[in-house]
């Protein structure tokens, strides 16, 4: 495969202008914050650059101090930033702010089926009852596998991975290998069946993130890579050849191009190496493209349930800026300059 061509030096200003952008947002303790400063501290490992993670830091320092709001499956996506607080300043004030989200998800989470966790939302409005949706394995299975590998403890370690494994057996279709967007235990199917791109990404690059983190001794380790490995081989052949992005339907071409999903998927694919150059290539090229000079990320689509049918996803609107398109986009971005610094 040919090498990667782009210039770390226009990387690295765009990731600049993307961080400076998201932080004239306002976020409350719940995902899009969550997704947005995942991305953030990404960016502040991979360039080197301690301003980014004070942003971070001064965001969180400020709500903790009223302490943590009642808690949902998406909400405890901030813990990312808290461990990677942690790991950055040994300040244990996040460490046990993250534990307390952690202890959340242990005894408190909705679950059902094999302990799978039912997504819930900071809404008293929204109820989803015995529902997965693939958006869980990222705000939750991860943080979990994370924490647990921090704390060298072994039942968050597993409760991560049993998230891992649940959602994979409920959402991943045989037959494409792709991920559906969601699951309904009590009705017994996918819903509207669709193989959303967003969800695509929070599956492959909360795998892709799994296998850094797993033994390769460990059982999970070859369900994660063979789960991995099959989606990604679906992704490449679904990619527009003219932009480089994916749709937000992966399999209907007449759904618009979404730039989130895009950043996810694209992630998780430069984590292969050089196996999957082309196509990585060509995301450079589409998602770079969409990024505007004040570091707004466009055409990222609004907040999706899982919705009625095709159509409720193809009319998602993608005019807004979003936090899980500034977060994503850096998290690909970042992966980025390490492909540069680590080319194999």
């Amino acid at each position: 495969m040919p090498a990667l061509i782009f210039d770390e030096n226009e990387i690295r200003s765009i990731i600049d202008r993307v961080v400076e952008r998201t932080f004239r947002m306002d976020f409350s303790w719940d995902w899009p914050g969550g997704v947005a400063f995942y991305g953030v501290c990404e960016a502040a490992a991979a360039t080197g650059n301690d301003s980014y993670l004070e942003k971070v830091k001064a965001w969180v320092d400020e709500n903790m101090e009223d302490g943590l709001p009642k808690l949902s499956v998406n909400g405890v996506s901030i813990g990312h930033s808290l461990l990677s607080l942690y790991e950055a300043t040994k300040d244990e004030r996040y460490l046990a702010t993250a534990r307390e989200m952690a202890e959340f998800l242990t005894h408190e989470a909705a679950r059902f089926g094999d302990g799978i966790f039912q997504h819930t939302v900071n809404s008293e409005t929204y109820n989803f009852p015995e529902q997965a949706w693939v958006d869980t394995m990222f705000m939750a299975g991860f943080f979990l596998l994370r924490i647990g590998a921090l704390l060298e403890r072994s039942d968050y370690f597993e409760d991560g991975l049993r998230q891992y494994h649940g959602h994979e057996n409920v959402l991943q279709d045989p037959v494409t290998n792709l991920y559906y967007h969601g699951w309904d235990n009590i009705a017994g199917n996918h819903m509207s069946g669709i193989h959303w791109a967003r969800g695509n990404a929070w599956a492959a690059l909360t795998m892709a993130r799994a296998l850094e983190i797993v033994p390769v001794t460990h059982p999970s380790f070859m369900i994660i890579e063979g789960s991995l490995r099959d989606q990604l081989s679906a992704l490449v052949r679904l990619q527009d050849p003219a932009s480089g992005l994916w749709h937000t339907i992966l399999d209907d071409p007449s759904s618009p191009l979404e730039t989130s999903g895009s950043a996810g998927i694209a992630c998780a694919l430069l984590t292969k190496g050089r196996l999957y150059n082309k196509y990585s290539q060509r995301a450079i090229d589409g998602i770079v493209a969409r990024i505007a000079d004040d570091g707004t990320v466009t055409g990222v689509s609004a907040g999706t349930a899982v919705m009625k049918d095709a159509a409720g996803y193809r009319g998602v609107p993608d005019k807004r800026i979003q936090g899980w398109g500034q977060g994503l986009a850096l998290a690909f971005l970042a992966e980025l300059l390490r492909v540069k610094q680590n080319p194999y």
